[in-house]
């Protein structure tokens, strides 16, 4: 069972989201779409920001299938405008409360097309193993976009950003429901599996760079790094307390930027 977001931090993320994502990735999965109407399955899709982004980039009719455990996110796509398609139309939404765990090939059988976004690295290697095999039962191209690689960089340095980053880092491979979390060694082990079922991969960097352009997104990042960090390790309990107000009064002056590195995944069948 993956963690739950709740709707305010994806919907203060969603425009840095919408400006990362690979839209040459994007492009390619189009050429690799044929016939209608696309019917598009997007996994773990939250309140539907990846179908936001990539429904106008493609042609109509489209129907998308938008898949979740957590029914309070998806009752907000249910009460949403609907996206549009690239000539303006409006595509048909429908949304699937439930686990991934619980995804079964029938769920997926005549998709065009599967997406996640952010997903990727708050997965177990069984359920990675779960969705991609899904995915090449359904022999629809897929995109996976904005899972994490672990590389942060902050401007101006700091002597605790090696530990907070590996500490984080650490976090985010930790034991839910007793099973370790892939994190960001994630796309190597998706590009692995699609791999060894004989698809093809391309891979692009699509980092976040935040500054003074989103002080909102920066400042519940930079409070979400270290409180992640000093979970993992508690010891550094104080020295995030001093780094904190550091960072958050260079935030403040326009003197803090921050990139947060992600990959982008597609795959599809050879």
């Amino acid at each position: 069972m993956t963690p739950t977001f709740s709707s305010g931090w994806l919907a203060v993320r969603e425009p840095e989201d919408a400006r990362a994502r690979s839209t040459a990735l994007a492009e390619a999965l189009a050429s690799q779409v044929h016939g209608a109407p696309i019917i598009a399955h997007d996994l773990g899709s939250g309140t539907g920001s990846m179908m936001r982004w990539l429904a106008p980039m493609l042609p109509g009719p489209q129907s998308w299938h938008l898949h979740d455990r957590d029914a309070r996110l998806l009752r907000r796509v249910a009460g949403a405008p609907r996206p549009v398609d690239d000539d303006g139309s409006v595509v048909s939404v429908s949304t699937h409360v439930g686990a991934l765990d619980d995804l079964g090939p029938e769920d997926l059988r005549g998709a065009s097309l599967i997406t996640a976004s952010a997903l990727l690295d708050v997965l177990t290697e069984d359920e990675l193993r779960a969705v991609v095999s899904r995915c090449v039962a359904a022999s629809a191209p897929v995109l996976f976009a904005l899972t994490v690689t672990g590389d942060v960089a902050v401007t101006p340095a700091d002597p605790l950003d090696d530990d907070l980053r590996a500490a984080f880092n650490a976090h985010q491979q930790r034991a839910h429901a007793g099973v370790p979390l892939l994190g960001p060694t994630a796309v190597d082990r998706a590009r692995a599996l699609f791999d060894r079922a004989g698809w093809e991969v391309r891979v692009a960097d699509t980092p976040w760079r935040l500054g003074g352009h989103a002080p909102r997104l920066l400042a519940e990042w930079l409070a979400g790094w270290t409180d992640a960090a000093v979970e993992q390790g508690p010891q550094l309990q104080s020295a995030a307390a001093g780094y904190r107000a550091r960072r958050t009064a260079q935030a403040r002056a326009g003197a803090l930027s921050v990139d947060v590195h992600h990959r982008d995944l597609m795959a599809w069948p050879r």
